[in-house]
C-alpha cells in the first residue's frame, strides 16, 4: 500500500485544535470550556450518542466560542469548568471599543460622544473668552491721521506729496445731522439700536466667501463696519482678521453706547475724494459743515459709503474706464439715494412731504481742491494710482491701503518731457483756437502720450488743460476714434499672415496664404466695390454691397484698374486700397495684429464691416503710442507702465519687471516702419519731419471730422497726439463728439494739421541732446500680389491730406451700380449712402467705408445697417473697456 495515504477526514466538532483548546482549558482551569462542551477531549469531536455536546461547524466558530467561554466568571461555570481570566486594564478612552466586534467596535459610545462635545464646546468658550479679553475697543482719534503718499519723477526728484491732505475731522454726534444718522441706519442697519453688534449670517457668508477665495464682503452691521474702519493696522482679508473683527465687535457692542458707536462710524468711514469722516465729506462734496447738510445731501453721502469709485458723480475712469464713468456713477448714485430716502420714509424716519423735495442728485463741487494737483500733476498721479490699484496682485497694494498712505511711488514720468508736451499743446491752442471769437473753436481738446520703445515706460502725457478743472485724462480714455492711424495694423497683418488663397478653403493655414510685399498692387479707385477674398462682392446680411469712398472722392492710379502699390496707398492714406487689403487678409487677422502690437481688445470695434480697417476703434493715446513703439522696437512688444518702484517704511513693496513679447518678426516690423517713413518724408505727414532724424508715422482723421490724430516715432520715442471737440459741461444732456469744420479757422481738421505740428514741436525738444539713431534697413518681404503691369501717376508731396492730388475717373466712366437704398438727408451720411460725400482725412465720410460705420465695444457707434443713421454715445470712456491704459496691467 502506498505511503501517500489519503488524509483522514477532519472531525465535525471544530477540529483537533478546538479539542486541544478544550482539553487545555479543562486541565489548567485558566479558560472555561466552550458552552455545551462536556469537558472530555472526545466530546469536542462530537458523537452520535445524542449527548449535550454542541457541534461547531468550523475552526473559526470553535475559536470564537472558546473566546466567549473564556470571558465568563469562574462562578458561572458548571461543574468541572475552569475559572475565567480577569478583565484587562480599563482604558481612559475606550475606542475602538474592546467588548464589541465587527463594525460595532468602531461605533463610539454615547458617553464618548457626550464627552467630546463637552470638551469641544468648552475649548471654544475658553478660546472666545481669551480672544474677548485680548482685544481692545478702538478709539477713532488714534486712527484719524492718514499719511501722505509721495510721488517722484523718473529722476528721483519729488513730484508731489498727496493722499493725506484731507484727514479725518472728528465731530460730536450733536454736530452730525439727524438726517445723516437716519439715512445710514435706514440703508445699512435698520436694527442698529436693537442688535448685539454682529450679524451671524453676514459673518457666515463672509467666511464662506473667503473659503472660496472671494471677498469677505465686509461687516454687515454698523458696529462691524466701524470696527473694520478703525482697524487700520490690519486691512488684510483673512479668516484670522475676520475673527478678530468679530471679537472686537462683540466687545464694542457690549461695552459701548450705541450713539458712541454711530458717532465713531460716521467719523471713520471713507467717503471718497480723500475724505474720512462726515465733516471732511461735507467739505469735499458740498463745501459746507456737516450740520448744514440737507436730507437729500445726507442720503447722497450714505450712498457714497457703498464705494466712492462707483458712486462719486465725477466718476473714477482712472480706476474703471467702463463701469465708473461720470454718467454711470450719477445713475447709480441717484438710484441708491432715492432708495435710501424711500427707506427713511418706510421706517418713519422722514416724512413724505420732505422726501418729495429730493428727486435729483444734489450739485457737488470740483473733486480736486488740492492745488498741488493742478496742471498735469493730477493726471500723472491718477495714472500712477490706477496702475498700482489695477495691478494690486503684482504691486501688493490695494486701493484701501493706498488711501491710508505711507508709500513712496517712483514713476516713469520725465519732468522735462511732460513740460515740453504741455508747452507744445498750449502753443497751438493759443495761436489757433479762439473760443471767444468762433463757435467752432469751443470744446476743443487735446490728448497725448509718449512711450519709450525700449522699456514701455510712459515718459510723458498731456491729459487736458488742468486736472483740477478738466477731470477726464485725455491721454488715457476719451472714446475718440483713431481713423487712419489704424492702417499700419492692416499692413502688418498682410506681411505677417498674408492674404488668403481665393481658391482655397475659408479657413486658411499660414503656409496656404501669400505673404504680402509693400510692392503689392491694390486699387485706389474711389467708390470701389469691395470684394470678398474669393472674388465675390462683399454683402451684408441684407444683401447690400459696400463701396468704399476715398477722401474728397478722389481716385488714385490710372484707369481702368487704378492700381497703386501699398507704399503709395499708405503715403496718401487711400481708403479703398486698405479696406480691400483688410478683407483679403481677414479682419480677424487685422484685429489680432492690433492686439499683438499692444492695443487692448476691449477698445477695438467689431469686425463685421470692412470699415474696421479704417480705424473705427477707440484706443487711448497711451496705447497708440505703446503700440507704435512695438514697430519702433522691431516687433518687440512691451506693455506701457507708469510706476517703476513702490516703497514703504517696511522697505521695497514693488519693483517693475519689463516683460517682452515678440509681436512681429523684425522683418515684418521693420518693413512696416520703412513704409511709414514714406508717409513723413513725402506723404500726408510731412509736417512731422524732424531735422536730422528719421521719423515714421501716420496721420488719421475720422468720419465727420470729429477727431484727428498723428502717431509717430523715432527709434528712441513713440508719441501719439489726438484732437477732438467734446463738451466738458456735464449739465449738457446727450453729449457727443462735435464736428471740427471751421475749427482753428481751418476748413477741416486733419491729422496732418494741428496734431502733427504739436507732435513735431514736442519731439524736437524732447529728443534734444539725444544722438539721432537710424531705423534698421529691412530685407525684402513677401510676394507682389496682383502684379499686373499698370502705369500709375504718383502725386507730388503735399502738406495736407485733403490737397492730395489724384487721377480722377474719366467722364465716360459709369458710376458703380449698387443695390443699396438711396441716401436720405441727415447731418451725417448713412452707412450705405454710397453717393454721400464728406470731407475728412482718410476715412472718406460716413457712407460705406466711413470711419463710424463699424461697430465698437465701447459705446461710440454700433455696426450700421442700411436703415440706421450714425450715432455717437455720450460715454466717452467706454470705448476703452478697463480704462484704456489703466485696463490691464497699464498705468
Amino acid at each position: 500500500m502506498s505511503e501517500h495515504r489519503r488524509k483522514p477526514p477532519q472531525p465535525q466538532g471544530g477540529g483537533r485544535a478546538a479539542a486541544r483548546r478544550g482539553q487545555s482549558g479543562s486541565s489548567s482551569g485558566r479558560r472555561a470550556a466552550p458552552r455545551g462542551a462536556t469537558g472530555s477531549p472526545s466530546d469536542s469531536y462530537g458523537s452520535d450518542s445524542g449527548g449535550e455536546g454542541h457541534t461547531y461547524g468550523s475552526r473559526a466558530e470553535a475559536r470564537r466560542a472558546a473566546q466567549r467561554g473564556g470571558g465568563r466568571r469562574a462562578g458561572s461555570a458548571g461543574p468541572g469548568r475552569g475559572r475565567a481570566a480577569p478583565p484587562g486594564r480599563k482604558r481612559i478612552v475606550d475606542y475602538p471599543r474592546h467588548d464589541k466586534y465587527g463594525w460595532r467596535r468602531w461605533m463610539p459610545s454615547w458617553k464618548l460622544v457626550t464627552g467630546l462635545c463637552i470638551a469641544f464646546f468648552g475649548s471654544m468658550v475658553a478660546a472666545a473668552g481669551i480672544g474677548y479679553a485680548l482685544v481692545s475697543v478702538p478709539v477713532v482719534a488714534e486712527t484719524a491721521t492718514a499719511q501722505n503718499n509721495v510721488y517722484y519723477w523718473s529722476d528721483g526728484k519729488q513730484m508731489v506729496a498727496t493722499g493725506g491732505e484731507r484727514n479725518r475731522q472728528i465731530v460730536n454726534l450733536e454736530q452730525i445731522p439727524k438726517a445723516m444718522q437716519d439715512a445710514v441706519i435706514s440703508q445699512e442697519n435698520k436694527t442698529f439700536y436693537e442688535d448685539s453688534g454682529i450679524d451671524p449670517r453676514g459673518i457666515a457668508r463672509a467666511v464662506f466667501n473667503m473659503a472660496k477665495g472671494g471677498d469677505t464682503q465686509g461687516g454687515s452691521t454698523i458696529t462691524q463696519q466701524y470696527v473694520k474702519n478703525a482697524m487700520l493696522d490690519d486691512q488684510s482679508q483673512t479668516v484670522s482678521r475676520k475673527f478678530k473683527e468679530i471679537f472686537v465687535s462683540i466687545k464694542v457692542g457690549a461695552t459701548e453706547d450705541k450713539d458712541d458707536i454711530l458717532e465713531g462710524y460716521l467719523n471713520s468711514a471713507y467717503y471718497g475724494r480723500g475724505a474720512y469722516g462726515i465733516q471732511a465729506a461735507a467739505r469735499a462734496y458740498f463745501d459746507k459743515d456737516a450740520l448744514e447738510l440737507s436730507e437729500g445731501e445726507c442720503a447722497f453721502l450714505s450712498a457714497v459709503l457703498k464705494g466712492a469709485t462707483y458712486y462719486d458723480p465725477a466718476g473714477s475712469t482712472s480706476i474703471d474706464p467702463v463701469g465708473a464713468t461720470p454718467e454711470a456713477n450719477k445713475k447709480r448714485a441717484l438710484t441708491q439715494m432715492q432708495d435710501t430716502l424711500d427707506k427713511m420714509v418706510e421706517y418713519e424716519r422722514l416724512d413724505p412731504a420732505t422726501r418729495a423735495k429730493y428727486t435729483k442728485l444734489p450739485k457737488v463741487q470740483n473733486p480736486r481742491s488740492n492745488t498741488a494737483l493742478s496742471g498735469q500733476i493730477g493726471y500723472l498721479v491718477d495714472l500712477a494710482k490706477a496702475y498700482i490699484v489695477n495691478n494690486s496682485e503684482e504691486t501688493g497694494v490695494t486701493a484701501n491701503q493706498l488711501e491710508q498712505g505711507g508709500y513712496s511711488i517712483h514713476t516713469t514720468f520725465d519732468r522735462k518731457k511732460v513740460k515740453e508736451l504741455e508747452k507744445a499743446v498750449q502753443k497751438v491752442y493759443k495761436k489757433n483756437i479762439k473760443p471767444e471769437e468762433r463757435p467752432e473753436d469751443t470744446h476743443v481738446q487735446f490728448g497725448g502720450a509718449s512711450v519709450n520703445p525700449a522699456t514701455g515706460a510712459i515718459e510723458a502725457i498731456y491729459g487736458g488743460t488742468d486736472a483740477t478743472k478738466h477731470f477726464t485724462n485725455n491721454a488715457d480714455s476719451t472714446g475718440a476714434q483713431v481713423g487712419s492711424t489704424f492702417k499700419p495694423y492692416v499692413l502688418a497683418a498682410a506681411m505677417k499672415w498674408g492674404v488668403r488663397d481665393p481658391d482655397g478653403d475659408p479657413v486658411q493655414a499660414q503656409d496656404e496664404r501669400t505673404q504680402v510685399s509693400e510692392k503689392s498692387l491694390y486699387s485706389g479707385k474711389n467708390k470701389l466695390k469691395i470684394k470678398e477674398y474669393d472674388g465675390s462682392v462683399w454683402q451684408n446680411e441684407k444683401g447690400e454691397q459696400w463701396e468704399q469712398v476715398n477722401d474728397g472722392d478722389k481716385s488714385y492710379g490710372e484707369a481702368p484698374d487704378y492700381k497703386i502699390d501699398l507704399r503709395e496707398a499708405m503715403r496718401e492714406s487711400v481708403n479703398s486700397s486698405f479696406v480691400q487689403l483688410g478683407v483679403d487678409v481677414g479682419l480677424d487677422k487685422v484685429k489680432n495684429s492690433a492686439v499683438d502690437s499692444g492695443l487692448l481688445e476691449s477698445s477695438l470695434a467689431g469686425t463685421n464691416y470692412p470699415s474696421f480697417s479704417l480705424g473705427t476703434s477707440t484706443p487711448s493715446a497711451i496705447r497708440m503710442a505703446g503700440s507704435y513703439a512695438t514697430f519702433a522696437a522691431s516687433g518687440e512688444q512691451r506693455d506701457p507702465f507708469s510706476v517703476k518702484k513702490v516703497t514703504s517704511k517696511d522697505g521695497t513693496v514693488y519693483t517693475h519687471k519689463t516683460q517682452t513679447e515678440q509681436a512681429f518678426t523684425a522683418l515684418v516690423a521693420d518693413n512696416v516702419t520703412d513704409v511709414l517713413k514714406t508717409v513723413v518724408e513725402e506723404g500726408t505727414g510731412t509736417n512731422a519731419q524732424l531735422e536730422g532724424r528719421e521719423v515714421a508715422g501716420k496721420t488719421g482723421t475720422t468720419d465727420g471730422n470729429k477727431s484727428a490724430w498723428f502717431v509717430g516715432y523715432t527709434p528712441q520715442l513713440s508719441t501719439a497726439i489726438s484732437m477732438f471737440r467734446y463738451p466738458d459741461d456735464e449739465t449738457i444732456k446727450n453729449r457727443e463728439f462735435l464736428e471740427m469744420y471751421g475749427t482753428g479757422a481751418q476748413d477741416s481738421i486733419h491729422g496732418a494739421s494741428f496734431p502733427s505740428h504739436i507732435w513735431a514741436d514736442y519731439m524736437e525738444d524732447a529728443l534734444k541732446g539725444q544722438k539721432p539713431e537710424p531705423f534698421p534697413t529691412p530685407e525684402p518681404i513677401g510676394e507682389i500680389v496682383n502684379d499686373t503691369p499698370s502705369p500709375t501717376a504718383t502725386p507730388s508731396p503735399t502738406e495736407t491730406e485733403e490737397e492730395t492730388p489724384s487721377a480722377s475717373p474719366t467722364p465716360s466712366e459709369p458710376e458703380p451700380e449698387t443695390s443699396s437704398p438711396s441716401p436720405t438727408e441727415t447731418d451725417t451720411c448713412g452707412p450705405f449712402d454710397f453717393n454721400c460725400e464728406e470731407e475728412g482725412d482718410d476715412t472718406g465720410g460716413t457712407g460705406p467705408g466711413g470711419a463710424d460705420a463699424g461697430g465698437t465695444d465701447g459705446g461710440v457707434t454700433s455696426s450700421p445697417s442700411a436703415s440706421e443713421s450714425e450715432e455717437e454715445d455720450d460715454s466717452r470712456g467706454n470705448g476703452n473697456g478697463n480704462g484704456g491704459f489703466l485696463e490691464g496691467p497699464t498705468g
